[in-house]
């Protein structure tokens, strides 16, 4: 019995051997084809695919996916899967069963994964692919360092058995050090081809002369280089002790600025030292002002000075938003590299852009003054002429530059050639007042005064001969004074007597209404509604004239102003704003102060367009006015008539919003055809005069009624509904969300068709 007992075990023995030797076999079969299809391959996307396809096939599962490290943004990521995981996805490399192999280097059978707290279901909601079970193992290199894991997914048949993680840990060491080799390789190839595109970009961007381009163009390359979501770069003032940048998207080019020494540029600019905050609102240093306004969410933030090749700080450079993660180590240093070659760039530009400011200044104050300019040089041949200096001769450029002076000034004005010649000789200036000259057959009275004109060395440079026109200026002033500001009349003189003619100029239109005037009038009775319109327009007036801005008339209890006539300015468009938001502040405390009498409120509605028009004196010979007229003026009455309908207070077309160089809280109401018009324009809302008590959580309210304008011109009813639904608890009192609630319950049960592009036709006036 004891020798059959022996015979048994021995057969037993022999076949365990056998089988064992099978299977070393069989994993040296595997690893051999590992080695011969991983190594193989010409790229790092190819190897994962044939690492992939051999495990799947080896462990007979459903799929297998592989993570390798991304150690600058600590990130797990995979480029290759199979079945319906197409895409690249990427999670941080302590989350789920792979970034728990990789942080602890040793695999892991999971039998249940939904069982799992381990497990990171986001990645079966993005492909749509429900996981069992997982075997994970780490892929580490000769030298023990995890580079990744590999999980296989869904053993058919049953679940995974400790036999098949060793042979998957097993093909992954084996892999390791092709994946390390081809990784470096990548990694180097990248980093040279960064390089390469950064010294690029830097001799791009050396080139660039313009201030304002070249800024541009260095927070557009800093933001690539960075993956960040936007960056800035402040440049310091050494006469205001500011730093400041410009800003060109969708207003025009606006500067901003601030003292040298606030907020995160400011104490970087100030200390000479980087900052870098991964949580921007746990650091006490930020300053959440800004992002309430714009409605930005700033998370992170890198900022580091400009230092030029002597060692100065000329200003500092801030990134925001580092896309996965927070601002590294490398961050930083590729920003002080980059801004370190591009510090010599940004001065370079800087002087260009002062020296062109003065030389803009200079000609800029020449051609705004009113007296004609004329130099002459030692040569006597006449070098410039301003603007003023033409009219007043009645000449052109082609007709007066470069002429000799004798040949200019002939006949009754030779005087002038005889006292510049004076000039010249004695080096003393001449003045001679109503003098009496002729151009293009028209006497004309000026004021003349010849100068001598000396370099900072003393060297003669030839003369200056200004002129300023007297004619008839009593007359004018003494007519113009019957119907218009004397101000307004002084400066129409100084531009001279053919601005009493039409002129075509582009101005801004305000409009303003009261509302429900008809009730008031009744309610207050004749000398009521005088003392009330009094004290109203009073105050009116006053916020348009503070601004500049022309009264042109009073229609009833309506108002029409201008900015642009008789005199232009730069910013016209952002007076009316400014002079529009001053009038419903002061009508808020003037309705505060007749409260306090018992008295009821008085409601405007303000309307602000610009255009082309035609402005000039209007009327019979015994009365005239100066006045605007054109399609424009008409567009901001309909504009300030809207706002019974949308109830709001300012509205603006996109012709003026679109020129406004300061920033302001505003919406865009509607896409509409006014009446008499067949052409659409585009409404905003001004929102600066609210308080967060008359209209709470404004920029929220804001974003949620965006974003529901862009879904009901989508004709996403449900989305938008949901948005301006929102918009109105954040704010029950606004009007034009409920309205567009209304719109979008309408169209979803009667849809206005593909054609539809939003725009709303208003039927009344």
């Amino acid at each position: 019995m004891a020798r059959k007992i022996e015979r048994v075990a021995t057969r037993r023995s022999r076949n365990r051997s056998a089988k064992q030797a099978g299977e070393k076999l069989s994993y040296a079969e595997i690893l051999l084809r590992v080695t011969q299809r991983v190594a193989g391959a010409e790229n790092l996307d190819g190897q994962l695919k044939a690492l992939l396809e051999i495990a799947t096939q080896v462990l007979g599962c459903d799929r297998s996916s592989l993570f390798l490290n991304d150690p600058e943004t600590n990130e797990l990521y995979s480029r290759v899967a199979q079945g319906n995981l197409k895409r690249e996805i990427r999670i941080l490399n302590h989350t789920g069963i792979a970034g728990h192999v990789f942080g602890t280097g040793r695999g892991l059978i999971v039998e249940d994964a939904y069982a799992d707290r381990r497990f990171n279901r986001s990645i079966d909601e993005q492909t749509g692919y429900r996981t069992r079970n997982t075997a994970c193992a780490p892929i580490k290199t000769v030298k023990g360092e995890v580079i990744g894991a590999i999980e296989a997914l869904n053993k058919k048949g049953g679940p995974f058995l400790p036999g098949d993680l060793e042979c998957l840990e097993a093909m992954a060491t084996h892999a390791a050090a092709f994946l390390q080799r081809t990784l470096f390789l990548e990694r180097t190839e990248r980093e040279r081809q960064r390089e390469s595109e950064f010294m690029s970009v830097v001799s791009e961007i050396s080139s660039e002369i313009q201030l304002g381009a070249l800024l541009q163009k260095i927070m557009a390359t800093v933001t690539k280089i960075l993956n960040a979501e936007r960056s800035t770069l402040f440049v310091n003032d050494e006469k205001t002790n500011q730093l400041y940048t410009e800003v060109g998207e969708g207003l025009g080019a606006i500067q901003i600025r601030f003292p040298n020494h606030l907020g995160i540029a400011g104490s970087v600019f100030t200390s000479g030292q980087s900052i870098n905050i991964p949580h921007a609102y746990a650091d006490l240093r930020f300053n959440p002002e800004f992002d309430k306004k714009t409605g930005f969410f700033t998370r992170s933030i890198l900022c580091t000075p400009v230092v030029n090749k002597d060692g100065k700080t000329i200003g500092a450079t801030q990134a925001l938003n580092k896309r996965g993660g927070p601002f590294t180590a490398e961050d930083e240093a590729r920003l002080k590299a980059f801004t370190a070659q591009i510090s010599m760039a940004l001065e370079h530009a800087k002087l260009f852009d002062e020296v062109q400011n003065m030389k803009n200044y200079n000609e800029a104050m020449l051609e705004s003054m009113s007296n004609g300019v004329i130099t002459i040089d030692e040569e006597e041949k006449i070098v410039t002429c301003n603007t003023a200096g033409l009219r007043i001769t009645r000449t052109t450029p082609e007709e007066i530059l470069r002429k000799p002076v004798e040949a200019f000034f002939t006949g009754e004005n030779h005087w002038l050639v005889e006292r510049q010649r004076q000039v010249e000789q004695t080096g003393k200036s001449e003045v001679v007042m109503d003098a009496e000259m002729e151009f293009g057959g028209e006497k004309v009275s000026v004021n003349a005064a010849i100068l001598p004109l000396i370099s900072v060395k003393q060297k003669k440079l030839g003369t200056m001969v200004m002129l300023e026109d007297i004619s008839e200026e009593k007359r004018i002033k003494g007519t113009m004074a019957r119907y218009m500001d004397p101000a307004i009349a002084d400066q129409l003189l100084a531009r001279g007597q053919d601005m009493l003619g039409g002129v075509s100029s582009t101005v801004t239109v305000l409009f303003s209404d009261v509302r429900s005037f008809t009730t008031v009038t009744e309610q207050l009775g004749a000398q009521g509604t005088v003392s009330l319109l009094n004290e109203y327009f009073t105050l009116m007036v006053d916020c348009i004239q503070r601004e500049g801005g022309m009264l042109d008339k009073f229609i009833g209890d309506a108002i029409m102003a201008a900015f642009g006539v008789p005199v232009a300015h730069e910013d016209d468009e952002d007076r009316a704003v400014r002079a529009a938001v001053s009038m419903i502040r002061e009508l808020a405390l003037l309705n505060r102060a007749r409260a306090s009498r018992g008295q009821k409120p008085v409601e405007i509605g303000i309307g602000i367009n610009t255009d082309e028009v035609v402005s000039g004196n209007i009327g019979s010979p015994k009365r005239m006015n100066y006045t605007i007229i054109g399609d424009g003026v008409n567009l901001a009455a309909r504009l300030e008539t809207a706002n019974k309908q949308y109830g709001t207070r300012i509205l603006v077309s996109e012709y003026t919003y679109k020129k406004l160089r300061g920033t302001y809280r505003g919406r865009e109401v509607d896409r509409v055809v006014v009446q008499g018009k067949t052409e659409p324009v585009v409404m905003y809302e001004i929102l600066d005069y609210h308080t967060e008590e008359t209209f709470p959580n404004l920029m929220e309210a804001l974003n949620q009624f965006k974003y529901g304008l862009s879904e009901y011109r989508k004709q996403r009813w449900d989305q938008a509904v949901g948005a301006f639904r929102e918009a109105l608890r954040l704010n029950p009192a606004d009007k034009v969300s409920e309205m567009y609630s209304e719109r979008c319950e309408y169209f979803r049960e009667h849809p206005p068709g593909e054609s539809w592009d939003g725009t709303w036709v208003m039927k009344t006036k």
